[in-house]
């Protein structure tokens, strides 16, 4: 690879981020509507920014205290890169939090101007790509410059000749670091000590994010639709309020920092396992290069794709049907992708006289490009079944709704076997590809194909983010009392919204669980042992490790009612006052801020620990055996658990909106089989957008942990066993 691969990906990272420049200058110049309106967003955006600042004061106390034990214990460059891959989470989160906060109130205003879908669903779009490019852009240039630090620049690069490792490692490079701390764990820490650092943020952000948001939500669907007979987001309801904050704060915030986190752990993971094909073949110093630099280079392939994707749908005429507009940014951007892949896979390993076939690559320098093929194929086809599951266009949603005239015990019931057959083929298809990937290309293969799902993130952000975005339009719409017609506009896009955010959930899920194999090959391939199913502290790993997840869920789960009983309270007491009932005076919406924000902060550390300290003290204990078995485990029910809960959420949520835009004919707002499909909703929220969502992050974590901190860890254990 030539010096210049370098620029061309800093370069397409600098376009992405001039058209995310250009985008939020739009969305800034666009009207806001009326006084109301203003009235009503400035709040919401108020809110957003007291519960983020708030939250990285906390993360950020955490962050420094986990960087200096990095630089003074393990490496002394390794602290500052965990502190740049939670800064480059934390630039993501803000970005696409602010840009959401302007989008909404102006795509609501856009459907009350125009009365148009497609104008509506373009400026919404416009302020998802600002969160989804940011993510892909931000993540890759992060990467990037520290490979070029840690002994990869291009001069090394160009300047290594010979075969096999001892000749590699005799170059001396007169860059800031020695090529030798390529081929060390010094390297490995600096790229795994990056990826900790944007899970850490995104560990944080979905556990607090998801506590807020769905606490807020449960207890406004509580006050309004059951206690009070209230229309959805009445702004009488403090609540509501807090919940529009939510909606920014989880599902934008959050799941940027949460894809950011599995797009940087799959490059760090490929370029890990790069750097042990190098030991482990003995290949040659040319080979070493492609193989190392081609992941970045991919993703810089797949980032362009999504550039012209989105662009090509942002200057076309939209029509009526917003899923159809929406799929085709993701077709575009997928299949760009695949091709521009397949020229960068042929450049790296078609033009070399390398002996592929030495390390197990059946169909010579295609095969990479087949496993990348593979995962973005994987994940386009997830997405579609998870659509499948939770649009109410399709049969299984419209069930539950039905389902809803017997009674609350029916709707859970089909709601819960809907998410349990939801799961069998997005499994299959994870299965399948990995299976493939690994004959075709081994572990190399495998991380190549996670990061294929990926490698056209900034799309599936952009969609997904979307969702929060109208539905915070079709909240102001209905706070703001605007008229009817473009409350069927928004109700529309929030209805596609949901459908988009059950997908983005599916892909998030789908590329954890191949995130999660790639780190835990890359951990595996740091030992001379190969693990035995038959060794009894692997199987208690697998067995704790799976019990871990439930566990898990269980404090997730806990801590969002608890947090809903507290805000649900308090919201009560407000609504006791006439005057509030009556509209005569707002409520207290910054009191319900303040403590949704606080209840979720105080709620968000337990968990989160438990991701970063299990890992390392079972392997400080029981060796790294049992850190493989808690993997596994972890993985093994982690993933069909995230699906579940994300596709039974999905299809509960939209069940309930299929009741209320009038579709279950004599069956409308505030009948019986409403008030049993909320409660569907309610059971769904938590599910959905707390537990299902905080389970790939978990695995990911312990994954990268174990992978970050493997030396530590053996050398404790080996100091144990040896007092022993």
């Amino acid at each position: 690879m030539k010096e210049t691969w370098f620029f061309i990906i800093m370069g397409v990272c600098l376009i992405a981020l001039l058209f995310v420049l250009y985008n939020y200058i739009k969305i800034k110049h666009m009207k806001e509507g009326t006084d109301r309106m203003v009235k009503m967003s400035a709040i919401i955006r108020e809110g957003a920014n007291v519960f983020i600042k708030k939250e990285f004061t906390t993360i950020a106390i955490v962050v420094v205290v986990l960087a200096v034990l990095f630089s003074l214990f393990i490496e002394k460059f390794s602290g500052l890169t965990y502190i740049l891959g939670a800064c480059m989470s934390s630039i993501v989160c803000i970005l696409g939090m602010k840009s959401a906060t302007y989008a909404n109130v102006r795509t609501a205003n856009k459907a009350r101007e125009s009365l148009s879908i497609g104008e509506t669903v373009k400026v919404a779009l416009k302020g998802g790509s600002i969160s989804g490019l940011s993510v892909q852009a931000l993540g890759l240039l992060g990467i990037v410059l520290i490979v070029l630090i840690s002994g990869v620049g291009p001069q090394k690069v160009e300047t290594l000749t010979g075969t096999g490792l001892e000749s590699i490692k005799a170059y001396e490079g007169n860059g800031i670091f020695n090529i030798v701390a390529l081929l060390t764990n010094t390297s490995v820490m600096r790229i795994t000590t990056y990826s900790l650092g944007c899970s850490t943020v995104a560990m944080f952000n979905r556990v607090a994010g998801g506590n807020y948001t769905k606490a807020a939500d449960i207890s406004a669907d509580i006050l309004g639709k059951i206690r009070n007979d209230l229309p959805e987001d009445d702004s009488r309801v403090p609540n509501v309020i807090a919940d529009f904050i939510g909606d920014n704060v989880n599902d934008i915030a959050g799941n940027c920092s949460d894809l950011l986190e599995s797009f940087v752990a799959t490059i760090a993971a490929s370029i890990v396992i790069a750097i042990g094909l190098l030991d482990k073949f003995n290949i040659s110093a040319e080979l070493f290069k492609a193989s190392y630099i081609f992941p970045l280079v991919m993703a810089g392939g797949g980032l362009l794709g999504c550039i012209l994707g989105l662009f090509i749908v942002s200057i076309r005429k939209m029509g009526n049907n917003p899923s159809k507009e929406l799929n085709l940014a993701t077709y575009i951007s997928a299949g760009l992708t695949v091709l521009i892949c397949g020229a960068l896979c042929y450049v790296a390993f078609g033009r070399g006289d390398y002996d592929l076939a030495a390390l197990g690559w059946k169909i010579g320098w295609a095969s990479p490009w087949i496993c990348a093929i593979l995962g973005i194929a994987s994940g386009v086809a997830i997405g579609m079944i998870t659509e499948y599951y939770t649009s109410s266009d399709y049969k299984p949603t419209r069930t539950i709704a039905e389902y809803a005239t017997e009674g609350e015990a029916f709707v859970v019931t089909k709601g819960d076997a809907v998410g349990s057959r939801s799961v069998m083929l997005p499994v299959l298809i994870i299965g399948v590809s990995l299976v493939v990937s690994g004959l075709l290309c081994g572990t190399y293969g495998i991380a190549i194909a996670s990061l294929g799902m990926l490698s056209f993130v900034a799309t599936t952000v952009s969609i997904d983010a979307f969702g929060p975005i109208a539905d915070n339009a079709g909240g102001l719409a209905e706070s703001c009392h605007l008229d009817p017609e473009v409350r069927e506009i928004t109700d529309k896009l929030d209805s596609v919204g949901n459908t988009t955010a059950a997908i983005g959930k599916g892909f998030a899920i789908g590329s954890a669980a191949f995130a999660t194999v790639s780190l835990i090959c890359a951990y595996v391939g740091h030992f001379t042992f190969v693990p035995r199913i038959d060794d009894f502290i692997l199987i208690a790993g697998c067995i704790i490790g799976g019990a871990l997840i439930e566990f898990f869920c269980a404090i997730l789960t806990d801590n969002t009612i608890k947090s809903a009983k507290e805000l649900a309270d308090v919201g009560d007491r407000q609504l006791s006052d006439p005057k509030v009932l009556s509209g005569e005076k707002d409520p207290d919406y910054n009191e319900l801020v303040h403590l949704a924000t606080k209840a979720a902060l105080r709620r968000m550390l337990l968990p989160s620990i438990i991701a970063l300290v299990v890992p390392f003290v079972g392997g400080a204990v029981l060796g790294p055996e049992f850190v493989v078995g808690v993997l596994l485990g972890a993985t093994v029910v982690a993933i069909p658990r995230a699906i579940f809960m994300g596709n039974s959420g999905g299809a509960f949520d939209n069940a309930k909106k299929y009741i209320e835009s009038g579709q279950l004919v004599g069956h409308g707002k505030g009948s019986a089989a409403h008030k049993a499909a909320v409660t569907g909703d309610t059971i769904g929220d938590t599910r959905k957008d707390v537990v299902g969502v905080a389970l790939d992050i978990f695995i990911k974590m312990m994954s990268t942990v174990a992978t970050t901190l493997f030396v530590v860890i053996n050398a404790i254990y080996a100091l144990i066993s040896s007092l022993f």
